[in-house]
């Protein structure tokens, strides 16, 4: 997976720069990213998003109630980080 495919399906989440929504919102994403989501966007199965979670090698999530979300440039400063360390 790319970087521009990451950012892609990140941007699809954010709201525009200058709306009323986001200065509603106080620049909070349009919507926080389910591990459906993380794990279509890595093409990875739904269980390994799971057990990146478990071992904490996958991106930060968080609960809200029994919920798990994640916050879409949270993600996307994890995908950076992981294609910086496998350039080194």
């Amino acid at each position: 997976m790319s970087l521009q495919h990451v950012e892609d399906a990140l941007r699809a989440t954010a709201p525009p720069q200058n709306s009323a929504l986001t200065t509603l919102r106080g620049d909070l994403p349009d919507r926080y990213l389910t591990p459906d989501d993380i794990a279509e966007l890595f093409e990875v199965p739904k269980e390994t998003v799971y057990q990146w979670r478990k071992k904490r090698t996958g991106p930060p999530g968080f609960r809200v109630g029994k919920h798990i979300r994640y916050d879409p440039a949270a993600v996307h400063r994890w995908a950076c980080e992981r294609m910086a360390a496998d350039a080194v």
